[in-house]
């Protein structure tokens, strides 16, 4: 089979617009290039004009003439008692919270700062090492246990966002909640790996 191509010297474009049901019917030489058309806007505005956003006017309303409209979100919030509009459920999440930060309290004290101990986390092996630091964080609320490991497996050096908590080799530090961690005696485990 054999495929034999027209080579017309002029392609036909046609141009609609949504704006009218006019279309336009143009020919051009088949060399031009894309490159090369020009769009002319009869408004004055040129192509592209708004893709700079800090050219464009933004709209702005103060928070109390926000909080009087009766078409915003936030009054559709309030009205229907959703998200934090809704006393209910931000007084029963406090309550959880406050609940969760006891019981937490509670785990870490039974927590004492050189204990052997082993860390059983969700979806990674058991790590052994020592309690370094047992107490409130400034990187995320609660109570948090900080371990010093036996081998290079943690994720820090006893520092979170340049604030030291204990001393320890980089990668063998790291911090965890105190359900996962459990005091005892847990000797280091020798591999063997020193005899080679």
């Amino acid at each position: 089979m054999e495929v034999t191509g027209l080579s017309a010297p002029t392609v036909t474009v046609f141009i609609s617009s949504s704006l009218n049901s006019f279309r336009s019917e143009k020919r051009y030489s088949r060399s031009l290039t894309i490159a090369e058309f020009k769009v002319i806007d009869h408004s004055g505005a040129s192509l592209g004009e708004y893709e700079d956003v800090s050219k464009v006017e933004k709209y702005s309303i103060s928070q109390e003439a926000y909080d009087q409209r009766q078409d915003s979100v936030r009054s559709f919030l309030k009205r229907s008692k959703l998200g934090r509009y809704n006393e209910e459920e931000r007084a029963q999440q406090e309550a959880e919270t406050n609940q969760r930060l006891t019981e937490e309290k509670a785990q870490a004290s039974a927590i004492l700062v050189g204990s052997r101990c082993e860390v059983r986390a969700p979806g990674q092996p058991p790590r052994r090492g020592t309690v370094m630091y047992v107490g409130l964080t400034d990187f995320k609320p609660g109570y948090w246990i900080g371990v010093r490991f036996d081998e290079p497996l943690g994720k820090n050096d006893g520092s979170v966002n340049g604030k030291r908590y204990f001393e320890c080799q980089a990668k063998y530090g790291a911090f965890f909640k105190p359900s996962v961690v459990t005091v005892g005696d847990f000797p280091e485990e020798d591999y063997g790996l020193d005899e080679m």
